[in-house]
């Protein structure tokens, strides 16, 4: 635990330094089981923010290959517990690695969308969020990140950009009554990612914005019903984690 504290201190100052941070939502992080914690990626910083954010509490979360390689992000990652995935294919070591987190304990984090994305919206997510929720049981916390992707802009110009976390209730994935099927792990995907959508601001939405499901969890609706047959329409040609 130790580790992490150290982090999180890290983090925070550095937080400090390059911008303001509002956390809307704390009183939904469950406290009695773990819990996957899916979020949108915007910026290289979302990992620090989220580390900010949350209490200090055992991590384990996803990241690409590439920086295992890195001199200085390879070993910190490694030492905060990060599994390296490959991207562009279903990575089945790291989704044994992260079920067996769950599995003692640990909060695991990801960013269903696999990547950052470069034009401050979301895009078409992958389906290993769902994958490890429909495997585990875990509930999903949706966070939602806004002005990340503009953080750094504000350091060059010397302007503390505010930066909004928003995070939302848990849920856990509707039970379909049998073993899910590669589609039904799609329409999973689109209803965790209906529910960071509607944590984020508006221009931040991308693909999952103007949709039926969207519009019926803003209005206090289940979205579930409109997600049923349309998460094939957000995959991706590599649904890899």
């Amino acid at each position: 635990m130790w580790r992490f504290r150290i982090s999180r201190l890290v983090f925070t100052l550095l937080q400090k330094l390059l911008c303001r941070l509002v956390v809307l939502g704390r009183e939904n992080i469950p406290t009695d089981r773990p819990f996957i914690l899916a979020v949108n990626h915007l910026s290289t910083a979302d990992i620090g923010i989220v580390f900010v954010g949350f209490p200090n509490q055992p991590w384990r979360y996803f990241a690409g290959e590439k920086w295992a390689r890195h001199w200085l992000w390879g070993p910190l990652m490694s030492w905060l517990g990060v599994i390296f995935v490959n991207r562009g294919e279903v990575d089945r070591q790291a989704l044994r690695e992260a079920l067996a987190a769950l599995e003692q304990g640990c909060v695991f984090a990801l960013a269903p969308e696999g990547t950052r994305s470069r034009i401050g919206a979301m895009q078409p997510a992958k389906d290993g969020a769902a994958y490890l929720a429909s495997q585990s049981g875990a509930p999903i916390l949706p966070v939602g990140l806004s002005n990340t992707d503009v953080l750094f802009a504000g350091v060059r110009r010397l302007r503390r950009v505010t930066v909004t976390m928003r995070i939302g209730p848990s849920f856990t994935l509707p039970d379909l009554g049998h073993r899910p099927r590669s589609r039904d792990l799609a329409d999973y995907t689109c209803l965790i990612m209906t529910h960071i959508a509607a944590l984020v601001e508006p221009r931040h939405r991308g693909v999952y914005g103007d949709t039926p499901a969207l519009a019926a969890l803003l209005a206090g609706e289940d979205p579930w019903p409109a997600c049923v047959g349309a998460g094939e329409g957000y995959a991706n040609a590599n649904n890899a984690p």
